[in-house]
This record gives C-alpha cells, sequence and structure tokens, in this order.
C-alpha cells in the first residue's frame, strides 16, 4: 500500500484495516487533548480525549471523505462530550474569578503580570456567564487554534452563525472587562481556514 497523506484517505483505509485509524490518533490525539485540558480538569481531560477517539473510530464511515482534513470533525465530538462536563468547567471558571492576585510578581514583566492578574479574575466570571454555544466557538477559536470554517464544520452550523456567535461572545467580554471595541484582545484572531 502506498503512503497515506490526508486524514481523508487514512480513515477510508481504516474501513478495509482498523488499525490504519492509530495514525489518526497520533495525528490529532495531543490538539484534542490540549484543547480539552483548557476546558477540563486534567482526568477528564484524558477520559474525553480518549472517548473521543473511541466514537470517531466507530463513526468513522459517517465521515465526509471530501474534507482532507479530520481536525474540525474530531474537534467537534470532543466540544460535544465537553458539554457533559459544562457544569465542572463552571464550577473552576467561577473559582479562578474569585482568586486573589498573586503576590510577589517578579520585576521583570511586572505591569505586564499585573495587567494579567487584574484581569484574570473578572475574564474568568466573563467566560463563566457565556453562553455554551457562544463559550464552544471562542474555545474552538483560542484554544484550538481552529478558523471560522473550521469551527463551522466541527459544530455542524453555517460560517455565520459561527461569526455571530464569535461577535457577541468578544462582546460580551469586552463589556465584562470593560475594554472599548478596538481594543479586544480575546479572540482576535479571524482566519477563517476554508470559508468564513
Amino acid at each position: 500500500m502506498g503512503e497515506i497523506r490526508t486524514d481523508s484517505e487514512l480513515i477510508a483505509a481504516s474501513l478495509r484495516e482498523p488499525g490504519v485509524f492509530g495514525a489518526i490518533f497520533e495525528r490529532h490525539y495531543d490538539a484534542v487533548h490540549g484543547y480539552l485540558q483548557r476546558r477540563l480538569d486534567p482526568a477528564r481531560a484524558d477520559e474525553i480525549a480518549s472517548q473521543t477517539f473511541l466514537i470517531a473510530f466507530d463513526g468513522r464511515r459517517r465521515f465526509d471523505r471530501s474534507r482532507a482534513d479530520a481536525r474540525p470533525w474530531l474537534f467537534g465530538i470532543a466540544t460535544n462530550l465537553a458539554h457533559n462536563h459544562r457544569r465542572h468547567e463552571l464550577v473552576e471558571l467561577r473559582a479562578m474569578a474569585a482568586m486573589r492576585p498573586e503576590a510577589g510578581a517578579p520585576v521583570e514583566g511586572v505591569e505586564a503580570r499585573v495587567d494579567a492578574e487584574r484581569l484574570r479574575g473578572p475574564l474568568a466570571r466573563a467566560l463563566a456567564e457565556l453562553p455554551t454555544e457562544e463559550a464552544d466557538v471562542l474555545c474552538l477559536l483560542v484554544w484550538a487554534e481552529l478558523g471560522q470554517g473550521e469551527i463551522a464544520d466541527a459544530l455542524s452550523i453555517p460560517v455565520g452563525t459561527v461569526k455571530s456567535r464569535l461577535s457577541r461572545a468578544r462582546g460580551r467580554l469586552r463589556d465584562a472587562l470593560g475594554l472599548q471595541a478596538g481594543a479586544e484582545a480575546v479572540g482576535a484572531n479571524t482566519n477563517s481556514n476554508g470559508g468564513g
């Protein structure tokens, strides 16, 4: 068998030889796991990352093989599984919001650290208050580094819906942090990667 390069080719080959799916796991596990670690505690991230690939393996016949990249599909599965753990995510964000800024910041980079410490609580509180649909889009943009087109694929929604959810999420965060419209830093990536 010749060298298989795209995720689509690997998934197609795995229908005949299931062990080939291991290459999809090796190619994307770290990215999916990293995304989940940012949203969930480490034990849940491990569990859900594993579940993501089990579900993907079981559903590989339904993968749209016209798409060369399986990342949006995998992140969509991971995001859906993470919904079940949203309550834990909210508890963690609220706990982070209640934390006091750390004392004794090092002298080098003190200004940036003080700004980050000052915004940590309000940012965590604002993230906890985002509607789930907006939080998912923002997390996929910032933590999974997906473009708007890939987010649309991952969540099975139109790119226009991704854009409007991002806009609303940014507006809510901007308001919560007291930032002006041009000053937002959260989710400023507007990379469209495949439409949008």
